[in-house]
């Protein structure tokens, strides 16, 4: 597998207040399970890739819709990259569109409205324009999603998910891939608030792993019936093991929900 494959993989998987007491709208902002449309752009500018002496880049477009079947409530969410990794034949880097990643998320009554939870399928399609910035490979699993704003200053949850690879190219190396990715959000008032929101993977398939940690800050601001979310994390590993790992990376973006 062409370490370039390792960021792909990495980035497959975001009564509240503005502050202590205003409009729910900034905590709901950061709540991978919210129960409305939302389209997300979001990047990782990665400074420094292990195993290598070049830099990479993922463009993530994120689209969440909810949706029910009889009377469950679900959360439909797919993902597509533009990747730029580096391409050692030529020693220079190749962009493309990446695999597209599908969930769905089956939305549990906790019976605190606060408290969002949910779990359900994950599949990955080899939709990558080129080899180096695609696994190659058809892979499915599970994914499961907490989200708790009980507090009006400080929300926490997680996104973990797992996916292994059943078809696809046989000269490919196989997906066998663990992430388990904690939020938590701090709100400062006025819809600005501090975040943090790593992805910790563990590759199964050869025991690779990537664990970062990052500090950054975002700002909220409902426009009539959109809310728009800006955000901007620096990440640093603090364990790695592997070619292909990100040493250090920033994430940002801008993530937009549409209210009802």
């Amino acid at each position: 597998m062409k370490k370039a494959i390792c960021f792909s993989a990495l980035a497959l998987f975001a009564g509240n207040a503005w502050s202590a007491g205003g409009s729910p709208d900034a905590a709901q902002a950061n709540n991978p399970l919210a129960n409305m449309t939302a389209f997300n752009m979001q990047n990782y500018y990665i400074g420094d890739v292990s195993g290598t002496d070049k830099d990479a880049n993922q463009f993530w477009f994120r689209y969440a819709s909810p949706f029910s079947i009889g009377d469950s409530d679900w959360l439909l969410r797919a993902s597509l990259p533009v990747n730029t990794y580096p391409s050692p034949p030529t020693g220079g880097h190749t962009t493309g569109v990446g695999d597209l990643n599908l969930f769905a998320s089956w939305l549990i009554d906790t019976g605190n409205p606060a408290v969002s939870f949910g779990f359900g399928p994950q599949i990955t399609a080899p939709t990558a324009s080129e080899d180096a910035v695609g696994t190659g490979k058809w892979s499915a699993g599970l994914v499961n999603v907490l989200f708790n704003a009980s507090n009006p200053k400080f929300q926490y949850g997680y996104l973990a998910s797992w996916q292994h690879s059943f078809a696809g190219e046989d000269d490919r190396s196989n997906v066998n891939l663990a992430t388990f990715q904690p939020f938590l959000f701090y709100q400062l008032g006025g819809g600005t608030y501090l975040r943090s929101a790593p992805i910790w993977a563990y590759n199964l398939h050869n025991d690779n792993y990537s664990v970062p940690l990052g500090l950054g800050i975002g700002q909220v601001i409902k426009s009539q019936k959109t809310v728009y979310n800006f955000f901007i994390e620096p990440q640093g590993s603090i364990a790695d093991r592997g070619d292909g790992q990100p040493r250090w990376q920033i994430f940002a973006g801008l993530n937009l929900q549409f209210l009802n």
